[in-house]
């Protein structure tokens, strides 16, 4: 390279300087490897096509280098020469910054190419040095919000947004980002229309093992907050113990992505033994209670060691905070891969500022609010339940509707997907009729005899109720539930029902 590369160079290096605040003299660069890649790009387009996927303008630290590539970019995706002259025309303002002839500059980039075959481990080298930087930075704002604590954010809140900063440098490469220009956006859907169409008809997401949810739902899609609620004793524990372990099994099949239970309520153990008494249809009370016979013991021992290589994990902290949640999920995402996160339920997630029971409405908005930006992050489905107010109890129709969710704030305009599961037996199973006063005999006959006649068509038997899909149709899923098992099923002979959904 000749003296104007070294002028060139020099300028470059004082321009970075206030790049950081760190006490460092010289950040972490690489300007001959940079100079190279420019020259071999000019002195044959076609590297572009050779270079790593994860390499992006953004990883050069000379602005002048990070123009010239995007420069190179646009031209040649437009199907033009990007050489000297044509490039020119595009670093003006380089031009009056800097008061340095480009044309030439480029000229002894292009002529000083040593190997096109190495640009590739150029482009490596470059991104390297911007990964140092980047921690640089991260490491520096992290002094600086220790040193200068607010009194607003806890450390164990720092200690998140660190570690949310290191996930997506080391994971996605997009430490602020900032916006996407529309052409990227527009590519990437219509990559996902085409993905759709290869598909002819099949999932778009995981598979719940439940053939009317996945017709309405596509599986769980990926970055969507899917809210599951019912009042206690529908069953949303079984249900979604049951799509998660369905899920597993799926991901087991189709890249053993792990599926992450957060439950807040039950133990681990007790989850397991719910799975266990699903898998071997042994009634789970026998198994809580130890009341099982050889044979049973026996099938227990064989469906345990069919199950249990599958990608399944359950956290049973108590009181987490979604930050908490997160900094598992990057952890175990970044080391098993993750599939989907299901959190059990919404209202006994600890706020990240806990405060008076008045403000409890706030904190669940804000709680939803920081899942469905984690299921956005992460890019995997997360599968939130939640509570229902007593407002149910009041009515004569006990089917739920999405004015019933607890605390709701902004759970049902978060959320992608709102479900609720709903079991008519178990409202009439409490609703038994007794005789009244001054009721004669073939009255209260007559009553008992409609009342059983609806047990008997509700007995065994589920809906889930899809209130809200942003990108679907509505609609009622009927499923069996076998409560001995704590197992939800797709009814028999589903395939000879009408339509069940509405």
């Amino acid at each position: 390279m000749d003296e104007n590369i070294n002028k060139f160079t020099n300028v470059a290096n004082q321009l970075e300087t206030d790049k950081t605040t760190t006490s460092i003299n010289k950040m972490p660069q690489n300007i001959e490897a940079e100079q190279n890649l420019i020259g071999s790009i000019l002195f044959d387009n076609k590297v572009l096509e050779d270079l790593p996927t994860n390499f992006a303008s953004r990883h050069f630290f000379d602005p002048l280098h990070t123009n010239i590539f995007e420069a190179c970019i646009s031209l040649t995706d437009n199907g033009r020469l990007a050489d000297p002259i044509t490039l020119k025309g595009y670093l003006k303002d380089e031009i009056s910054l800097r008061d340095i002839d480009i044309e030439q500059y480029l000229i002894d980039l292009r002529e000083g190419t040593l190997s096109l075959s190495k640009a590739k481990f150029y482009a490596d080298e470059i991104r390297n040095c911007y990964v140092r930087r980047s921690l640089i930075r991260i490491g520096d704002d992290l002094i600086e919000r220790s040193m200068n604590p607010s009194l607003d954010i806890p450390p164990d809140t720092e200690i998140s947004n660190t570690e949310e900063q290191l996930y997506n440098l080391a994971e996605t490469d997009q430490v602020n980002t900032g916006p996407k220009d529309f052409k990227t956006v527009l590519a990437n859907a219509t990559n996902q229309i085409n993905e759709a169409y290869q598909r002819k008809g099949s999932l778009s997401g995981l598979d719940t093992g439940f053939s009317g949810l996945n017709r309405q739902l596509g599986g769980l899609n990926n970055s969507d907050l899917l809210v599951l609620a019912g009042r206690p004793g529908m069953g949303k524990t079984a249900l979604a113990t049951n799509i998660g372990f369905n899920a597993a099994k799926a991901s087991k099949r189709d890249g053993n992505k792990s599926i992450l239970i957060f439950s807040l309520e039950m133990s681990a153990e007790q989850l397991a033994q719910r799975i266990l008494a699903e898998q071997s249809t042994i009634d789970s009370h026998k198994l809580r209670s130890g009341d099982i016979n050889d044979n049973d013991f026996s099938k227990l021992v064989l469906t345990q060691n069919e199950i249990q290589s599958l990608p399944f994990f359950i956290d049973d902290t108590p009181a987490i905070s979604v930050g908490q949640m997160a900094s598992r999920a990057r952890r175990l995402k970044r080391t098993n891969g993750l599939a989907v996160i299901i959190i059990d339920y919404i209202q006994l997630i600890q706020s990240s500022k806990p405060s008076d029971a008045q403000y409890r409405v706030q904190e669940v908005s804000n709680i939803t609010r920081s899942l469905k930006s984690l299921a956005k992050e992460l890019n995997v489905p997360i599968l939130a339940l939640s509570q229902l107010s007593r407002a149910v109890e009041q009515r004569e129709d006990k089917r739920p509707i999405l004015a019933d969710l607890r605390e709701s704030g902004s759970i049902e305009q978060d959320a992608d997907v709102v479900m609720f599961v709903y079991r008519e037996e178990y409202y009439l199973d409490k609703s038994e009729p007794t005789q009244r006063e001054n009721e004669n005999q073939d009255g209260f006959s007559e009553r008992f005899l409609r009342w059983q006649d609806r047990r008997n068509l509700a007995e065994g038997k589920a809906e889930i109720i899809i209130s809200k899909q942003r990108q679907g149709p509505t609609g009622i899923i009927q499923v069996q539930f076998e409560a001995k098992y704590t197992r939800f099923m797709d009814l028999a002979q589903d395939d000879r029902l009408p339509e069940q959904t509405y």
